[in-house]
């Protein structure tokens, strides 16, 4: 099967090299890796070209991140979608083998997994470890939710139940997978392994009004596809607390 990772990028000079590398040296052999690009203003595309010239890359002005992941997906041409960001990298060369594995022997609508949030400089230094756990739909309701970066989804499901609703900001991954998840009851298996290390500093976290504005949207996902109500909203950030430890 083949597996189409898609990489969102703007002014990212600083580690993009590293997120490009992370998918060239996956072990795995069919895996499509497409660049949707903002128009960067800065070095980004030169390092992406001077690192694999052959990538599958679309530079053009956007409507902001979940607008080009949409994209992303509109030219991927993939069995399985997954995301990478371009501040991420995966945690080891085996990751992507070990998804196809699951998805081969199993074969679920979509699999998640664990997450590591790094710092800035050393990758290696783990600021939040989140174990997500096996999926149970209560847990929706309890503000569980599996961290996107490591969701991988066929993309029949996307052709099936749609895309990033681009009306949110901020909140646009969290309303996607309650829709799949909760709404639509996509089947999902649970790979228990870290398989993505995530930079900290975040769009939604990098101010309080984005903090505020993101918890907005958050309350407007879990009305909006009816699956629990404040009680919700507070669960899902308190739950957080734990994985600093």
């Amino acid at each position: 099967m083949k597996i189409s990772i898609i990489t969102a990028t703007y002014n990212n000079e600083k580690t993009i090299a590293d997120t490009l590398y992370a998918v060239s040296s996956q072990t795995y052999a069919n895996i499509e890796h497409i660049i949707i690009d903002g128009k960067s203003t800065d070095n980004t595309l030169k390092i992406i070209n001077e690192n694999n010239p052959k990538l599958k890359i679309f530079s053009e002005k956007d409507n902001g991140i979940y607008d080009a992941l949409n994209k992303g997906i509109k030219h991927a041409t993939g069995d399985i979608i997954g995301f990478l960001h371009a501040d991420d990298i995966y945690a080891n060369n085996t990751t992507i083998e070990n998804i196809a594995k699951v998805f081969a022997t199993k074969n679920p609508d979509s699999i998640y997994s664990d997450l590591h949030y790094v710092a800035q400089i050393d990758v290696n230094k783990i600021i939040r470890n989140w174990q997500s756990g096996e999926f149970e739909y209560f847990k929706l309701k309890k503000g569980w939710m599996p961290p996107h970066p490591t969701f991988f989804v066929k993309k029949e499901i996307y052709n099936k139940f749609g895309n990033f609703n681009t009306n949110y900001k901020i909140a646009a991954d969290y309303d996607l997978m309650m829709r799949f998840l909760g709404k639509h009851k996509i089947s999902v298996a649970y790979l228990p392994e870290v398989t993505v290390k995530m930079r900290v500093g975040g769009e939604s976290n990098k101010s309080l009004k984005n903090i505020i504005k993101k918890m907005k949207e958050d309350y407007k996902v879990v009305k909006t596809n009816k699956i629990g109500g404040i009680f919700t909203l507070l669960k899902k950030n308190t739950s957080k607390i734990s994985q600093f430890f």
